[in-house]
């Protein structure tokens, strides 16, 4: 492992790919954690105008990760596409920080933020191709690189926590993330390679629209992404609720949501670096499903437990869990699609829009 972070500093591609996963992780960690705290009860959403909003998002993220993926691997212009979402990071923060209001929220949580996740996707495909020569590090440098979006949450978090307890306003979360988000759109126009001008082979497919659709579309890759959803709502389930979940509990503040997601990815990060060694003994999809009832004891022991202080001891269980269930479909999703790191990329929003929709579909049930 220690060598693949150490080629992932020399390699320039992988370098900007470890850039962008730093910037995202202090995009998530300053939004997600509070979304559904500020949609109800700053900005006044009902618990189901917000489901609604969780829904608009899993649908827009899916088609343009989908239309994306298919369109870099037609046209293998990954670089154009990389700019055009990059910008909607920039965008939708500055609405809500400008003008916060439900149109705003819906505009920045439903349509942009959705839209600019797609370069998290793109990233991981521009890293298979630059990993192309090294098939037999490829699972170190993807754990390694998602590995930096959950430290970058132990870091952002803490010092949520700390501003939090000043006073300061839980809105200034879009300061930031405005302010990452145009940094991530710089260093994109700055440093993502040229189509046509890459060491790498990157050809365009050749395929159609219906026939890279056709693709996505087979039954043995569906079941597996809805299996995936499945698998992974729980972890979508916990940053829904957990803001909510201590804003319910006498003693719990937002200081407290701060610490406990930066703990919960301060102890990732350790999992996800160990998990290449885990796999010369158990296969990918052994250590998926081991993750994930990990992480379902974890989901249900949160609102047992949160008055308590045992509570702490819950984000060991979910670093051990969720470094399975967020770093190993990567790679088991683009080997799906083998040949098309577009396409095989798009199908983590795909898998994302499942556990969205599961998420949506339990929180709206539970609040019923």
């Amino acid at each position: 492992m220690t060598a693949s972070l150490a080629l992932i500093w020399r390699h320039p591609t992988l370098r900007l790919i470890a850039g962008l996963m730093v910037l995202f992780g202090a995009i998530n960690a300053s939004l997600f954690p509070y979304l559904s705290y500020i949609a109800i009860n700053r900005i006044g959403l009902s618990d189901g105008q917000f489901a609604l909003v969780l829904l608009l998002a899993s649908a827009l993220a899916v088609g343009t990760s989908v239309s994306a993926g298919v369109i870099t691997d037609q046209r293998a212009n990954r670089r154009q596409v990389a700019l055009a979402t990059a910008s909607a990071t920039v965008i939708g923060p500055a609405l809500m920080l400008v003008a916060p209001s439900p149109f705003s929220l819906v505009l920045c949580h439903g349509i942009l933020i959705p839209v600019s996740g797609t370069l998290f996707g793109q990233g991981f495909a521009l890293a298979r191709l630059a990993c192309a020569d090294r098939p037999g590090q490829r699972d170190a440098i993807l754990s390694g690189l998602r590995a930096l979006l959950s430290l970058t949450f132990l870091v952002v978090l803490p010092l949520w926590s700390l501003a939090f307890a000043a006073g300061i306003d839980v809105m200034s979360i879009y300061l930031l993330a405005a302010a990452c988000g145009a940094l991530l759109l710089v260093l994109t126009l700055r440093h993502w390679p040229k189509d046509g001008a890459t060491p790498w082979a990157d050809p365009p497919s050749g395929l159609s629209l219906a026939e890279s659709l056709r693709e996505i579309g087979r039954g043995h890759v569906l079941l597996r992404l809805g299996l995936l959803g499945a698998i992974t709502a729980a972890a979508a389930l916990y940053m829904v609720l957990i803001s909510l979940v201590f804003a319910a509990t006498p003693g719990r503040t937002a200081s407290d949501v701060a610490l406990f997601v930066a703990l919960v990815a301060g102890f990732e990060v350790p999992f996800m670096l160990l998990l290449p060694r885990l796999l010369r003994f158990a296969s990918r999809t052994m250590l998926i499903v081991a993750g994930g009832v990990l992480y379902a004891c974890f989901l249900a022991l949160i609102p047992v437990l949160a008055a308590s202080p045992l509570v702490w001891f819950l984000p060991v269980l979910a670093g051990l869990s969720g470094a399975a269930t967020l770093t190993l479909p990567i790679a088991y999703l683009q080997d799906l699609m083998a040949g098309r790191p577009g396409a095989g990329s798009s199908l983590m929003a795909l898998q994302k829009v499942a556990a969205d929709s599961v998420c949506a579909a339990v929180f709206a049930a539970g609040m019923t």
